[in-house]
């Protein structure tokens, strides 16, 4: 008989509960990851509340830290027992979206048609981390060695909001002496402003209203705050930016209110670079986007994965150029994960993240 493991796994709209399932079988490119630490992305509240779909019975999850638990007889130049992370996206490092540099929409095309975030598997399409153990495919082109005076706390925000939020700032363009607006201060949004100082912004704008992130996102590098709920943060913005406007807006909510918001704080050919996950349908308003005529970009992210990111962000951690231990703010073990979620899906106790261990 199999061996058994516990895992957060999604029942149906509204229900994710922890139950056992058989510890993953592995194939000759795969590996097997013992968890030591994950936690739970805003995704995964999408996913409980229905407003993104995936098969019941799936293990939901898809920011681990782990140990090499075993290895398939094809994956070379790696050891049981080692420390490792693994991006959210696990990018085969072969397929037509990988050789064309854009690894997180792997496997999205094919002939029976087109079908966006493909590099996103765990929790996704094929069973994620939020349990025991969980299976790595493409193991030689995801895992990604701890180095060793690193705790899994310090990398834990890599394999998702870290490079997400990073890559908000990378993706808007973000130059020495740019003007940042980065529109709400969750985990993503606070990584995109840490991030927009590591490219080297000088004005930085951060519109939040809640006290505990406001402090946070100074702590990373903002400049300036807008409190949506005092001010307009649009009428704030272009005032702080001298009528100007931004050179990069960062969505980092994932709502047409702070999209268009965005939008309208751009200089013109500014960059909104999008990172939110959104629920609706978007519009954009004539006015804002000048008929098609502002030269203006509007550039979406999925977060990138792949060994080679997640080594890069390490890097950032163990060189000390950015701390992002503080988001950890709440700690369950795996067996509390259900109220874990309760806790996080409604935004209780200045929860930021939280960090599970089994």
């Amino acid at each position: 008989m199999a061996q058994k493991m516990k895992a957060a796994i999604f029942v149906e709209k509204g229900r994710i509960v922890l139950d056992e399932k058989p510890v993953p079988d592995i194939g000759p490119n795969d590996a097997l990851i013992r968890v030591t630490t994950t936690t739970i992305c805003g995704t995964d509240v999408h996913i409980r509340k229905g407003e993104y779909p995936v098969a019941k019975g799936l293990t939901i999850g898809h920011e681990p830290v782990g140990i090499i638990e075993k290895l398939g007889s094809a994956v070379t130049g790696y050891e049981e027992g080692q420390r490792v992370i693994v991006g959210a996206i696990t990018p085969s490092g072969w397929s037509n979206a990988c050789l064309c540099g854009c690894g997180s929409q792997d496997g999205a095309g094919t002939k029976h048609g087109w079908k966006p975030l493909g590099g996103w598997k765990f929790g996704n399409t094929i069973d994620g981390c939020q349990a025991e153990y969980f299976r790595v495919p493409d193991a030689m082109a995801n895992l990604a060695p701890i180095p060793e005076h690193v705790t899994d706390e310090q990398v834990l925000m890599c394999p998702d909001i870290m490079s997400t939020g990073f890559s908000g700032a990378e993706t808007g363009g973000v130059k020495i002496g740019d003007a940042v607006a980065v529109f709400a201060q969750g985990p993503i949004g606070l990584c995109a402003t840490a991030g927009a100082k590591l490219m080297g912004a000088t004005m930085i704008i951060a519109v939040e209203s809640v006290p505990a992130r406001i402090e946070m996102a100074k702590r990373l590098g903002a400049t300036h705050v807008v409190d949506f709920k005092a001010e307009d943060p649009i009428e704030a913005i272009l005032r702080l930016t001298d009528g100007r406007g931004v050179d990069v807006a960062i969505e980092a909510l994932g709502t047409q209110r702070t999209f268009e918001s965005a939008l309208r704080v751009l200089r013109p050919g500014g960059v909104l670079s999008s990172l939110g996950v959104y629920s609706t349908d978007l519009t954009i308003p004539l006015d804002a986007f000048g008929a098609g005529l502002t030269d203006t970009s509007i550039r979406t992210t999925l977060c990138p994965g792949g060994k080679e990111r997640m080594r890069r962000m390490m890097e950032v951690v163990a060189s000390g150029r950015v701390d992002l231990s503080g988001l950890v703010t709440h700690r369950f073990k795996l067996d509390r994960i259900e109220e874990a979620y309760d806790l996080f899906a409604n935004q209780r106790d200045g929860v930021l993240k939280v960090a599970i261990t089994p």
